[in-house]
């Protein structure tokens, strides 16, 4: 048994680490021309795929209802990240589609990630990050990329 603070400090600490990450992520993303990506930005980006999707389908697959994903779609869309168009299959249906300025916040957090991995790196040893990484591979089952984090802090 912990004699720090208990049980609850894991899931605290864990959250501490992925909103300094994040929060590394988006300050660079800032200095990088694109000042007004928010975090769950990142997620309607990476749902809505290479293929791009409806709206009902990124709902689905962030686990939020269609309205609340068509809300942050248009935010995109309105600030050049996303656009909007009709299937060419089925003229009824609306496509969202990543465009370029939403390409390039995707590739530049890849490699802001990157630097910020290396600055935990040399903050914590290379081999202790690398412990804490497969030691945290072990511990979560299931996909790397689960894009319903949303829905679920939400409770949607």
């Amino acid at each position: 048994m912990s004699t720090d603070l208990g049980g609850y400090e894991l899931p605290l600490r864990l959250l501490l680490g992925f909103r300094a990450l994040i929060d590394g992520l988006h300050a660079e993303l800032a200095q990088q021309g694109h000042p007004d990506v928010r975090p769950v930005h990142g997620f309607i980006l990476q749902a809505v795929g290479l293929e791009g999707a409806t709206a009902a389908e990124v709902g689905r697959r962030l686990g939020v209802t269609k309205q609340a994903a068509t809300k942050q779609i248009e935010q995109l869309e309105h600030l050049g990240y996303l656009s909007r168009a009709a299937d060419t299959s089925d003229g009824r249906r609306k496509v969202i589609r990543r465009t370029g300025a939403g390409q390039d916040v995707l590739v530049r957090s890849a490699a802001i990630f990157d630097q910020l991995r290396i600055g935990w790196s040399e903050t914590l040893g290379e081999d202790r990050l690398a412990a804490l990484e497969r030691d945290l591979r072990e511990v979560t089952a299931g996909p790397l990329f689960r894009f319903d984090a949303p829905g679920w802090f939400s409770g949607g």
